[in-house]
């Protein structure tokens, strides 16, 4: 097989998740709602409490607007990358996954190239809410949007991994919405994304240390960084390697001698 029929299917991949975003608008605005209701009303409140902070990257005081745009940033990616897997159960109840499993390129190089489409969908959903929180005055420095591509890229690739490693789980579409919920709100609170760890650590330092090795705080630590021009090595590597765990083990589950498939009897069990 040639270059030209591993780029097609790449191509194809990414028009369908994009026309798909595109013929659901809801699901755009849905996106943009949770983490703008956050900035709006939650922030307004929390600033008197958790206003100001003088930690890394921040060099001086800052509002709490402005610590908290990365953490929504980071809501967007991981609710992307659990709706971006949410079709992988469709299709596959649906049937139409057969469509995609029949090709004759690797398996592992279809979950990438899914992976890769919803990583695209959640970097134009982060930086039109990038665009909306500058209202707000949350203003880091211009360089800091180019700056933080590669860390949004990184982030969203481990967010989907983990996304499309639970549908390779899932049997049935019901059954998906209580996985998402007991994923999504753990992780998204119990970590960075609204509050500083060493504000958890007074109140709890289980729940702090839970924070801490939570792959969601590493993801908006990531960001954050990236976003005011810093590089956090330690937020890095965790990133990488959850990547590397997740990815591997989704498509073991989708590999058709020792994964999911395996289990089920093959995809044309589920047409």
């Amino acid at each position: 097989m040639n270059a030209s029929l591993y780029w097609r299917c790449l191509r194809a991949v990414i028009v369908r998740e994009g026309l798909r975003f595109v013929h659901q608008r809801e699901r755009f605005f849905a996106a943009l709602v949770r983490p703008l209701v956050w900035l709006a009303i939650f922030a307004v409140g929390f600033r008197a409490v958790l206003g100001l902070s003088i930690i890394p990257p921040y060099e001086t005081y800052i509002l709490y607007e402005d610590y908290v745009t990365p953490g929504l940033v980071g809501m967007i990616q991981l609710f992307n990358g659990m709706q971006s897997s949410l079709s992988m159960v469709y299709d596959r109840e649906m049937g139409s996954m057969k469509t995609l499993l029949v090709s004759p390129l690797p398996r592992w190089y279809l979950l990438v190239c899914k992976l890769l489409a919803g990583v695209l969908v959640s970097i134009a959903q982060a930086y039109v809410f990038f665009a909306i929180a500058w209202f707000w005055e949350v203003q880091p420095p211009v360089a800091g949007y180019l700056a933080v591509l590669p860390a949004l890229v990184l982030s969203g690739l481990m967010l989907g991994a983990l996304g499309l490693l639970l549908s390779s789980f899932i049997r049935q579409l019901e059954n998906f919405a209580g996985v998402m919920n007991f994923v999504i709100f753990p992780m998204f609170f119990a970590s960075s994304a609204l509050y500083p760890v060493w504000r958890i650590r007074e109140g709890s330092p289980t729940l702090a240390w839970i924070a801490e090795i939570n792959p969601f705080t590493q993801a908006v630590e990531l960001i954050r960084f990236a976003l005011y021009l810093q590089f956090n090595g330690t937020a890095f590597l965790a990133v990488s390697a959850c990547l590397v765990l997740f990815l591997g083990g989704a498509i073991l589950a989708y590999d058709p001698g020792r994964g999911f498939w395996a289990r089920r009897g093959g995809p044309a069990e589920q047409g």
